[in-house]
């Protein structure tokens, strides 16, 4: 026969190995607060914190996603908080961040990762369009940055991570304002790091740089593409983002984090030979962005009003292109090694600038066989 008392000792101990279990979680009592977290690489971030164990804050515009990625939250392991928030009100923003602290205790880590996009030639972006992609891009980091250290830098503790992006150093055409956004990201970041080393204040920021990912972002962003709009191959499932994001909250003293072997050879090709990437991609970049599949005319998007919001639906973390996006990076894995990176990335420059000296040289050979009126 089973005693009561048997059973008692039985659940005790249950709770005492999920304790010891939880304890050893590297996020495990940390608050950590994601925004954009109701779909995408956000979700998918937020659900890899709370399998780490932490109390996680969910901020984004759309309550019905966000409630979902609550519910993935608490089923991996962490402690969920909704907090419904437009990312481009400083005001709001701030209110936010109290809530996460009244609630949940001391902000530990912040990830920005809320953003917008247009698919566009930049003349057809209207005014109120690229300045709506900006507000929630480039000034949502702005404003989650700004609470995130004026709680921070007091007690002198903390980690900001920036979900940025190739692009913010390798632009494409058609996304003139995303693009815009997030090379903004990345010269904000840069000047508010230096601020910071200069008071000596222990408090790090760091950029996590991702590849193109197949997120719902390409069903539900404004296009007026004449085709759906689609990643540029190689596309990564959000989670190799996320367990890149991991990896730099938990190591956030080096200034950037490359993701993927496409986003290194774009920033490496871009800082070796700018105008020869800009060229191959001024003539790829347009069929690249696109399916072969016709747009649908009066598709919704979510550029003003949430598509999960009430009375619509959750779009998950994943986008469409589930059957070509890579689950793993091995680049990303590597990276997580200096000394290796170091010497791949030594090899990979050294045969990118063989490569543009080739190009220059042949170029100049071509110019100056053209006849003088038409090197004119």
């Amino acid at each position: 026969m089973i005693r009561t008392s048997d059973v008692v000792t039985f659940l005790e101990g249950l709770a005492v190995r999920r304790n010891v279990r939880r304890q050893s979680l590297p996020f495990a009592g940390r608050t950590v607060v994601v925004t954009g977290a109701s779909a995408g690489v956000g979700r998918a971030t937020a659900r890899a914190f709370g399998a780490a164990g932490a109390r996680v804050a969910l901020l984004a515009r759309g309550r019905v996603g966000l409630d979902a990625a609550a519910d993935e939250v608490e089923r991996a392991g962490g402690e969920a908080l909704v907090v419904p928030v437009d990312m481009s009100v400083p005001e709001q923003v701030e209110q936010a961040a109290d809530r996460v602290e009244s609630r949940l205790g001391p902000v530990d880590v912040w990830v920005n990762s809320a953003f917008t996009s247009v698919f566009s030639p930049f003349l057809g972006v209207g005014p109120e369009e690229y300045e709506r992609v900006t507000a929630v891009t480039y000034l949502g980091c702005v404003n989650g940055t700004r609470a995130a250290l004026r709680r921070m830098v007091p007690r002198r503790s903390g980690t900001v991570v920036q979900v940025g992006s190739a692009l913010g150093e390798a632009s494409v055409p058609l996304q003139a304002a995303y693009c815009g956004a997030k090379h903004a990201v990345n010269g904000f970041t840069a000047s508010v790091r230096m601020e910071l080393l200069h008071q000596k204040i222990p408090v790090a920021v760091t950029v996590v740089q991702l590849p193109a990912v197949n997120t719902p972002q390409f069903s539900w962003v404004l296009s007026r593409l004449p085709r759906r709009p689609r990643p540029v191959a190689p596309v990564y499932q959000p989670e190799v983002a996320a367990r890149a994001v991991l990896h730099a909250a938990r190591r956030p003293r080096r200034r950037e984090y490359l993701v993927g072997a496409s986003t290194a050879a774009a920033v490496l090709a871009h800082r070796l030979a700018p105008g020869l990437l800009d060229r191959y991609t001024a003539r790829t970049g347009y069929d690249s962005q696109q399916t072969d599949e016709p747009a649908p005319a009066g598709a919704p998007h979510n550029l003003w009003v949430p598509l999960d919001g009430d009375g619509g639906r959750d779009h998950g973390a994943h986008g469409p292109f589930d059957a070509e996006a890579a689950a793993h990076s091995p680049y990303s894995a590597l990276a997580r090694h200096p000394a290796a990176v170091g010497a791949t990335a030594g090899a990979a420059a050294g045969a990118t600038a063989l490569l543009a000296r080739s190009l220059r040289g042949r170029g100049q050979r071509a110019a100056a066989h053209r006849p003088r009126t038409e090197r004119r």
